[in-house]
């Protein structure tokens, strides 16, 4: 079958939650995508922050096929080498102790929020904790991540878990005056993705850690997208010089096979007992395997260091194209992580970029998101730039 084809065969069978670009992609190779019709795209996505390590690492697929002619699953009534690796690559990258593997990052959400309410039930004996969210954050689709999602076009038809209070993102004030004696965390992503590639400002970041220190609050941070390298430090956070209590990681953690990890504190996490949590796939060597695959070409392809020399380079390059179009008000972001803000939706631009052979994705509906693998070079950036140019002189 051709394309047009597939798409429809697909549109049959698939529940309708996507709206997908009429594009079939069939490999990678590189920091580049190819469709069925042999087109290739310059890939300024990475499958949503995923594919730091681009397509077809080599050392990476190599590691995956010795573990699934060994071991793919058990179960967690057992131990197996691949996790126990992980969950120690985890505790020496995050600094926190303990770690949970889950299979995605919506999932370490709802691990992170299950902690912080066995903390305070711990505490209080009661289980009427509130956990303080952020507007405009995303944590994921679930139910539990749902509700401490800021957005409400996202949450309004499903109702939620109770409990959940929301204030402004880089607001201290706002937040300290959402606090009472119900608190028992507050959640914020280190960079908001989905809510439009916002750093949080330094200030704010420290004086919500203080605030939880002092009233005895956890602090969650969401780097599902922000973490792993992507902004040039392991953790974004560590930019900050701020440590949560707890962090929830994926995306580049498996860099595409399905895992994602919450890590706690040692006396945070000691709350959990034998009972409290699980997940069937959760920590199977496969997953696990891929995790320590992605840690091990992390130090030897020095992509941390390739991070913070292509993001100056790529931010530069914004620069100069937000100079050369007033319909660009704002370029902002953190490392390889940038948004470029327009003064009118980026649907178009974004679907002329794919037809010239660039993918990007949104932020929302006016902003053009940029977060490629992490081994791009600056000879991507440019063409990347170039791209885009001609995208942006097709819409005016």
């Amino acid at each position: 079958m051709n394309a047009k084809q597939w798409m429809e065969e697909a549109d049959q069978v698939l529940m309708h939650t996507y709206g997908r670009y009429p594009v079939v992609l069939d490999r990678g190779e590189g920091v580049y995508l190819y469709d069925l019709d042999g087109k290739r795209y310059l890939d300024f996505g990475a499958g949503i922050a995923v594919f730091a390590l681009g397509y077809g690492n080599r050392a990476y697929n190599e590691a995956l096929k010795r573990q699934i002619d060994r071991l793919v699953h058990t179960s967690n009534y057992f131990y197996n080498v691949p996790a126990a690796e992980a969950c120690r690559n985890i505790v020496n990258a995050t600094g926190m102790d303990r770690v949970f593997l889950t299979n995605s990052g919506t999932e370490a959400v709802e691990g992170a929020l299950k902690l912080a309410h066995k903390v305070y039930y711990n505490r209080y004996k009661r289980a009427d904790g509130e956990i303080i969210a952020m507007n405009h954050s995303f944590h994921g689709r679930s139910m539990g991540a749902l509700s401490v999602t800021g957005t409400p076009k996202y949450r309004e038809p499903f109702g939620g878990i109770p409990g959940i209070v929301f204030a402004d993102y880089n607001n201290y004030n706002d937040v300290a005056s959402k606090i009472t004696e119900r608190t028992c965390a507050i959640i914020m992503e280190t960079v908001q993705g989905e809510g439009g590639l916002r750093p949080a400002e330094p200030e704010f970041l420290k004086r919500v850690r203080a605030l939880c220190d002092e009233k005895g609050i956890l602090l969650i941070l969401d780097e599902i997208q922000c973490g792993m390298g992507r902004t040039g430090t392991m953790l974004a956070c560590e930019q900050y010089g701020v440590k949560p209590d707890i962090v929830t990681l994926a995306k580049a953690l498996g860099c595409g096979v399905p895992v994602g990890a919450f890590a706690a504190r040692e006396e945070t996490a000691s709350a959990f007992v034998p009972g409290d949590h699980g997940s069937t796939y959760g920590g199977n060597p496969l997953a696990a395997a891929a995790v320590n695959a992605v840690f091990g070409l992390f130090e030897s392809e020095h992509i941390l260091e390739n991070v913070r020399e292509a993001s100056s380079y790529l931010g530069s390059c914004l620069e100069k194209l937000m100079q050369k179009y007033s319909c660009i008000r704002e370029c902002r972001g953190l490392g390889l992580m940038r948004g470029l803000v327009f003064d009118r939706p980026v649907k178009e631009i974004i679907s002329s970029a794919m037809q010239n052979g660039l993918i990007t994705f949104s932020a929302g509906t006016d902003i053009v998101r940029l977060v490629p693998p992490l081994v791009i070079r600056r000879e991507h950036i440019d063409e990347m730039i170039e791209i885009l140019d001609r995208s942006i002189e097709e819409c005016l």
